[in-house]
């Protein structure tokens, strides 16, 4: 059964000069147990996307189903199986993080001793328990975005919404991040996770859908996606420029493509398959033509190459709002 199923969202948005679809007709499909990562820059139509599939919006055309109900007429049900935290943690500064947990879980209809041992259990789950009693407007960064997560698991939901969950953090409450979600994971929990980063598409999701100006221009596995841009390449650093002709003739004769170079760096990149193999040979012969060289690598195709094969721009261009675009149509 599909935790989420959606054909053909459409949500328009109007103002007196101009119109933008934010979706543009976009199908999603989330196996129950897994983790989907809605993949694009800021402005893509992924926050509209999150909000229509949360029962908090409605779309202008399209049908979908979450956890088997219809978002047009099932709403309460939707909400009652679902959990959401948005790009922003929705918690209470001036309450404690205890206070916090307990309210939200009255909110879900507990009962008062309930939510106050449900609030204990994810405070222990999410390292919250020392900084239980402080007012939350003492938090870091990385401990609102913990305790907002918490928060939208107080319900046990049969489903996660994440929509941007480490926007705004540094490295070390990111990475802490994804431990949390990949420890939600591993218990079952099926995960729609929506992202601007690459490195956490790919760290955490199962299958990736590429989204941009509103359309999903491309899905698969990660691998899936890297191999739609080509395989391997070997990336070697001249140690003297003048010698970069030899290392073309060099990298010409083992790789499968045309070779390219930065002079700036000194960079020769030729495309190659083989992997460890192959760059064997090219050091091999590298040092057999007497070519010093000061760096040598086998690099792998990452979703930035993806992201920008398939749409020929970063992934972190747009400056653009999801819900409030001020980007034409194009």
């Amino acid at each position: 059964m599909h935790a989420i199923q959606a054909e053909g969202l459409v949500k328009i948005y109007k103002s007196r000069k101009s119109e933008v679809r934010a979706l543009d007709g976009v199908d999603l499909a989330v196996e129950e147990g897994t983790v989907l990562g809605l993949l694009g820059p800021t402005g893509a139509g992924k926050t509209t996307a999150v909000r229509i599939l949360a029962t908090l919006l409605k779309p202008d055309a399209g049908r979908a189903t979450v956890a088997g109900f219809d978002i047009r007429t099932q709403p309460d049900a939707i909400r009652s199986v679902i959990g959401l935290s948005g790009q922003y943690a929705a918690v209470d500064e001036n309450l404690t993080g205890s206070e916090n947990l307990w309210l939200f879980g009255r909110l879900y209809q507990l009962s008062s001793p309930e939510a106050r041992k449900r609030a204990g259990e994810l405070l222990e789950q999410f390292d919250l328990v020392d900084a239980a009693d402080r007012v939350v407007k003492t938090y870091s960064g990385g401990m609102r975005r913990r305790l907002d997560l918490a928060s939208a698991l107080i319900g046990r939901p049969r489903l996660l919404i994440l929509d941007e969950p480490t926007t705004g953090l540094d490295p070390r409450s990111r990475f802490g991040m994804w431990d949390v979600i990949r420890d939600l994971v591993r218990e079952g929990t099926t995960l729609l996770l929506t992202t601007q980063y690459l490195e956490e598409a790919d760290e955490l999701a199962n299958t990736i859908a590429v989204v941009d100006h509103g359309k999903i221009i491309a899905r698969g596995t990660a691998d899936d996606l890297k191999a739609q841009v080509g395989g391997e390449r070997i990336e070697v650093v001249v140690h003297d420029g003048t010698r970069i002709p030899e290392a073309l003739e060099t990298l010409g004769r083992i790789g499968i493509g045309e070779a390219s170079v930065d002079e700036h760096t000194r960079q020769v990149t030729v495309p190659a398959e083989g992997g460890v193999k192959r760059l064997a040979m090219v050091i091999r012969d590298l040092d057999e033509a007497g070519i010093a060289i000061d760096d040598i690598g086998l690099r792998r195709p990452t979703l930035d190459d993806v992201f920008l094969a398939l749409t020929g721009h970063a992934a972190l261009e747009k400056p653009a709002d999801d819900e409030q675009p001020t980007r034409r149509p194009e």
